[in-house]
């Protein structure tokens, strides 16, 4: 999303950071001001309270997640299935994003807003499998909401534990070579399979 430096969005955007690093019960207003600049006057005066800005927050997360989605639904379906959401979500955010982070705390707590953003996901995946197998670029599935949920687990898997996948692998999934080398074994596994027969 176009980077807007209005004082609200630099309130915005420190919020998130903190969100993402500590939790937002565990940032105050205080706190939040400081790290953009302002006076913890100007943050109500702007959002209300801390759950407005905590909404604020969840919003533009989902915003920037929505034209993502977009992104990557309006292409036309290829044979490339290296193309992700993940792909396109890690490649549309810029490096050191609080972002992936701040999602992670969401899904992992429970937080309604991440269950909303998370069924996005799903149904957008979902849609995107359907049109794949309408196009002949996929086997029909004979449960299509299960297989859509486990490419989306792998997907989370990139985003969500991109830190810890750096460390093994010595690669950061957030860069061109790095996605490339996840996406040619996973398309590799998905077009082949594992198992050397039909025993598994």
């Amino acid at each position: 999303m176009p980077d807007d430096r209005s004082t609200p969005a630099r309130i915005r955007d420190a919020a998130l950071t903190l969100f993402a690093q500590n939790g937002p019960d565990k940032v105050t207003v205080q706190r939040i001001a400081e790290a953009a600049g302002v006076s913890p006057g100007l943050v109500i005066h702007h959002f209300g309270s801390k759950d407005g800005l905590r909404h604020r927050v969840d919003e533009y997360v989902g915003g920037v997640f929505d034209e993502l989605f977009a992104s990557v639904e309006s292409a036309p379906p290829t044979d490339d299935l290296g193309g992700s959401f993940a792909d396109a979500i890690l490649a549309g955010l810029p490096p050191g994003s609080p972002v992936p982070a701040y999602l992670r705390r969401l899904w992992l707590s429970g937080d309604e807003g991440g269950r909303r953003l998370f069924r996005r996901w799903f149904e957008a995946g979902a849609a995107w499998m359907t049109r794949l197998e309408a196009a002949g670029v996929v086997r029909p599935s004979a449960d299509p909401p299960v297989r859509a949920a486990v490419l989306m687990v792998n997907d989370l898997a990139a985003l969500l534990f991109r830190e810890h996948l750096t460390d093994v692998l010595g690669i950061d999934l957030a860069t061109h070579d790095g996605m490339r080398r996840w996406a040619t074994e996973a398309v590799a596994l998905y077009r082949g399979g594992m198992f050397p027969d039909d025993r598994a």
